[in-house]
């Protein structure tokens, strides 16, 4: 019954597309996150639906869209290069098989993220694209949060719709992405136009946002938590209220710590000392090897670079209770373990000119959410009060997945570039309405006809 379900949707998704061609837009971004073919064990599954999806979205705009208001930006300009960059060192990888794999799925992320921007033309199109990011994934955060709350969580034995520990589905990834969706979440539950604020809509924000708050715990990962602490404190700028704020959020982190899993609260413990952590410290020691590699290879070693690594690694354990703790060192060989760190993965795989496009394309985002937040925070006219907040959104979405990308090799997360393809639409759009109005066409007797600001809006 699932899997009839599922196979409806999307065809009914992709057939409404014959009608609307941006809704193959929007299908896309639906199956490159959920992989319903890979939930599938039917039609789906059978199908390259990802890259019909993809290329029907490609042809519609090309072909059927209107496309006089597309604007292409400096961050496209950039993703094209580190997609040419990308793409030359696949061809010289240290390891070409792997790295043609890694390529595979590289290239759709970055391409997409280049091409959807180009799509985002109206306020309408902008909100479609967050709302349908923020509902599959919350597709997916939910069977989580549910699983989670019935004991069904752990490390790397959370079940959800894929079993696969890969993607989007693997613990920590998951955990980041959950988490830096929590603003989009409130955004459309304050501003959204397809579903407009009311009580049902506060609701499933609410539980939404429990759920995602879950995925952390679910998934016993660090990095969810240390997530979930910088939502915290970033959230404080656009609190009105901090110290009543402070003070809630104090109350429920004391009173959940009762009810989190024995497991959960001893892995976090090793976030203070990585040394008795046999994965941490294997973590420290690929990032030293990283960075002695990058020495020798500035240009990078491919995609999955890392297969060349090995590793002598110690972890320190406490023996004995009270005054009679004593330290042991143990020594392990570890070999072909990957970087755990976007920046790391970068590094080793893409060389400095890669870490610097890649990094250019990411600071870049925060600086223009930053500059429109600042340009309409205090516009009081009709229609104007959406902008700034949607930028605070995406500007916490990115700051999120900075510290996540930290311990997590997720350099180039589908999802991420999704939200990078917002920004990108985000600032063309707002760049285009906020112009002075100016001829753009001829009208009746040779009259021109000014676009104005509503105009360009409706």
């Amino acid at each position: 019954m699932l899997d009839l379900a599922l196979t409806g949707f999307v065809f009914v998704l992709l057939g409404l597309g014959l009608r609307k061609p941006f809704l193959w837009v929007l299908a896309y971004l639906y199956i490159d996150i959920l992989t319903p073919q890979r939930i599938s064990w039917g039609l789906l599954a059978s199908l390259p639906i990802s890259l019909i999806a993809f290329v029907l979205a490609f042809a519609g705009w090309a072909l059927l869209d209107d496309k006089r208001d597309s604007r292409f930006t400096l961050r496209q300009g950039l993703i094209v290069a580190l997609l040419v960059y990308c793409g030359l060192t696949t061809l010289t990888a240290d390891y070409p098989e792997s790295a043609v794999e890694k390529w595979a799925w590289v290239w759709k992320a970055l391409v997409f993220a280049i091409f959807l921007p180009l799509t985002l033309r109206t306020r309408l199109r902008i909100e479609a694209a967050a709302l349908t990011i923020v509902l599959t994934v919350g597709a997916i955060v939910i069977s989580g949060g549910i699983k989670t709350l019935g004991g069904g969580g752990g490390y790397g034995s959370l079940r959800l719709f894929v079993p696969d520990n890969a993607g989007i589905y693997e613990g920590s990834t998951l955990s980041t992405i959950s988490i830096a969706v929590i603003p989009l979440i409130w955004w459309l539950a304050r501003f959204g136009t397809l579903f407009k604020p009311g009580k049902l809509v506060t609701l499933f924000a609410l539980a939404l946002t429990f759920a995602a708050l879950l995925i952390p715990i679910g998934t016993q990962t660090r990095t969810g938590l240390l997530c979930i602490a910088l939502l915290g404190v970033l959230s404080l700028r656009a609190v009105k209220r901090r110290f009543l704020y402070l003070g809630l959020a104090g109350v429920v982190a004391l009173a959940a710590i009762p009810f989190l899993p024995e497991s959960y609260t001893k892995r976090m413990s090793t976030i203070e000392n990585h040394q008795s952590d046999q994965s941490a410290s294997t973590r420290v020691a690929v990032w030293e090897w990283t960075w002695e590699y990058a020495k020798h290879n500035p240009f990078g070693g491919g995609f999955d670079a890392y297969l060349g690594n090995n590793l002598r690694v110690e972890t320190v354990k406490a023996v004995g209770t009270g005054n009679n703790i004593t330290y042991h060192s143990e020594y392990h060989i570890e070999k072909a373990r990957a970087y755990h760190s976007a920046y790391f993965e970068m590094l080793g795989e893409q060389g400095y000119p890669g870490f610097l496009l890649w990094s250019w394309v990411q600071l870049l985002g925060i600086w223009q959410m930053e500059r429109i937040r600042a340009r309409w925070k205090d516009r009081k006219g009709p229609g104007e009060n959406w902008q700034a907040p949607l930028a605070n959104a995406l500007q916490l979405a990115q700051l999120i997945y900075f510290v996540g990308a930290l311990f997590i090799g997720i350099a180039f997360q589908p999802v991420m570039f999704m939200l990078i393809g917002l920004q990108c639409g985000l600032w063309s759009y707002l760049r285009r309405i906020d112009n002075p109005a100016r001829p753009r066409f001829a009208g009746v007797d040779g009259k021109p006809v000014l676009r104005t600001h509503a105009a360009v809006q409706a």
